[in-house]
């Protein structure tokens, strides 16, 4: 038994040895006032709205996803050198980029910068962000607000319809529910049953 549960948790740790690419932000006032997402080599990443959350979402990203994320880390010197542009700008929150890889581990912090590279690697992140609260509010309403749920598509839709859904096939379990419980209304199980068939077939989608 020893053996087996060594041989399960070796995975495990093998996993968090290997690199992973890191953002944060910090925004007291905004909703969620924080979140921390995780991306490793392997796409497997982790979202959560607290430091101290054990119990994080996990999803997979594509390889393409993945593979964009630390491509743009990569172009940032795995952030060896400072990102923050220094210009007269509004405050959004401290935004950090951590790069971990073993005993190698670098970080750098910023309000606003001006590197395009860095900005497409925000832009990612906050793409992954928007992706996992709708998440979490569809989730919600399926399971305690049944008559909020059309609400909470109509929202998961719009993000669909402006190209800022990231690793859309997680949400196939909920729109596979909903589809196929009556206590939802109507509109509702038509409107998660054709987002979940435009995640299935995105090139049938665009031809609509």
């Amino acid at each position: 038994m020893k053996l087996l549960a060594a041989l399960l948790i070796a995975p495990a740790l093998f996993a968090a040895d290997g690199p992973s690419v890191t953002y944060s932000r910090s925004f007291p006032g905004s909703k969620p006032a924080y979140f921390e997402i995780s991306v490793d080599k392997n796409g497997r990443a982790t979202y959560k709205e607290a430091v101290d959350d054990d119990n994080p979402l996990v999803f997979q990203l594509k390889p393409d996803e993945s593979g964009a994320i630390f491509g743009l880390a990569e172009k940032l010197g795995y952030f060896s050198r400072p990102l923050e542009s220094n210009l007269k700008v509004a405050k959004t929150g401290v935004k950090t980029f951590r790069y971990t890889d073993g005993a190698k581990k670098a970080e750098v912090q910023f309000n606003y910068s001006a590197d395009t590279d860095a900005q497409a690697l925000q832009d990612w992140f906050e793409r992954i962000a928007e992706t996992e609260q709708r998440y979490i509010e569809l989730e919600r309403t399926v399971k305690y607000d049944k008559l909020g749920v059309n609400d909470a598509l109509l929202r998961l839709e719009i993000t669909m319809d402006h190209n800022r859904l990231v690793a859309p096939e997680q949400f196939l379990p909920l729109l596979d529910r909903v589809v196929r419980n009556e206590s939802y209304l109507h509109i509702a199980r038509e409107r998660a049953a054709k987002l979940a068939e435009s995640i299935r077939t995105p090139a049938a989608a665009l031809q609509q």
